[in-house]
């Protein structure tokens, strides 16, 4: 199989990415879909996630996505491996193959070389043979998965996928990495990661968010890992309700088993959560407002982001970051 790269940007792409990337801070960005920000597709914990082939779940965020999750249940650090993958600069490549019939077919794949020390710093672990295993078996999980996402009328879907029906609206199933191919399990060897089709077709028609990965990788709360790319990329709002907390990490407040001590442990780890985002560097402040009184009261999380008032922060179109160096990684182990 031969492959015959092409690249996708232009010398003035390149040079405006890297402006915006320098913007509010950011050394490194990642460039995630805006859809796959302001989604749940990922349980906000690392241990005791569901591994059962037969696993299926729909997330929702009321407003923003409705989204199926198939195959097994992903969990904080296959979402920190996958931002690492959207920290990095892609290719648009096309792959000769050799089909069955003696016929060669072209196929269009935005991949991406590097290594797993690379994978690594760019998430800011450390760099030990026992973090690039714990990487692959990682990608090997998120390969597991298939993502459907349904369009069109968000109540109307939920309603008929309640009935056990399946929305009539348009919509995508796909996973989110295709191929991953490693030369071996070293620190310097070479690693190849393909976007799977669903990335990729959210890659070429969603905007991107330019999300602040240094914050991102620096938190330990796995609830502050489920809320800060959606805080990080509604760049208008400087509030959000537990209610929508709850949705991002796949949960209803208000719903069938949950009890007041429940949410009162809720709001204890939103709390610890923001806590983190501010020591992070995330937030410069935060509050919460009681709204209401008796059972039904809700609490309403003000924050200050603190980058905010250097530049706000831009959708982009497809791009991808020319590559910078990185300081020294942290000493912090993967998936702990």
């Amino acid at each position: 199989m031969k492959d015959v790269f092409a690249p996708v940007l232009s010398d003035a792409d390149v040079k405006r990415l890297d402006r915006v990337g320098k913007r509010r801070g950011r050394r490194r960005p990642a460039k995630v879909p805006a859809r796959l920000a302001r989604t749940s597709a990922f349980a906000a914990k690392r241990r005791g996630l569901i591994t059962d082939s037969g696993f299926e779940r729909l997330y929702r965020v009321p407003g923003h996505s409705l989204v199926r999750v198939s195959g097994r249940e992903l969990g904080t650090q296959h979402r920190d491996a996958l931002y690492a993958v959207f920290r990095l600069p892609f290719e648009k490549v096309t792959v000769r193959q050799e089909q069955k019939s003696g016929l060669q077919a072209y196929v269009s794949l935005m991949q991406f070389n590097t290594t797993w020390r690379e994978l690594l710093i760019a998430m800011g672990l450390t760099q030990h043979v026992n973090n690039v295993a714990a990487l692959h078996f990682a990608f090997k999980d998120i390969k597991q998965v298939v993502i459907t996402v349904y369009e069109g009328n968000e109540e109307r879907n939920l309603e008929l996928y309640q009935m056990n029906k399946l929305p009539r609206d348009h919509g995508r199933m796909g996973n989110l990495l295709q191929d991953i191919e490693w030369s071996g399990l070293g620190l310097d060897d070479q690693v190849r990661i393909s976007y799977g089709d669903w990335t990729a077709s959210m890659v070429v028609s969603a905007k991107l968010v330019s999300l602040n990965a240094d914050v991102q990788f620096e938190l330990t709360s796995d609830y502050a890992k489920s809320f800060w790319p959606y805080i990080d990329s509604m760049t208008e709002h400087s509030w959000v309700d537990e209610e929508m907390l709850a949705h991002l990490i796949g949960r209803d407040l208000w719903g069938q088993g949950e009890t007041s001590h429940s949410r009162g442990e809720f709001r204890k780890l939103c709390r610890k959560a923001f806590d983190d985002m501010k020591r992070a560097g995330g937030l410069s402040e935060w509050h919460v407002e009681v709204r209401g009184a008796g059972r039904k009261k809700q609490h309403r999380y003000h924050h200050g982001h603190k980058l905010r008032e250097e530049n706000a922060q831009m959708e982009l179109p497809m791009l991808a970051n020319a590559m910078e160096p990185v300081g020294a990684p942290k000493k912090k182990a993967f998936g702990r």
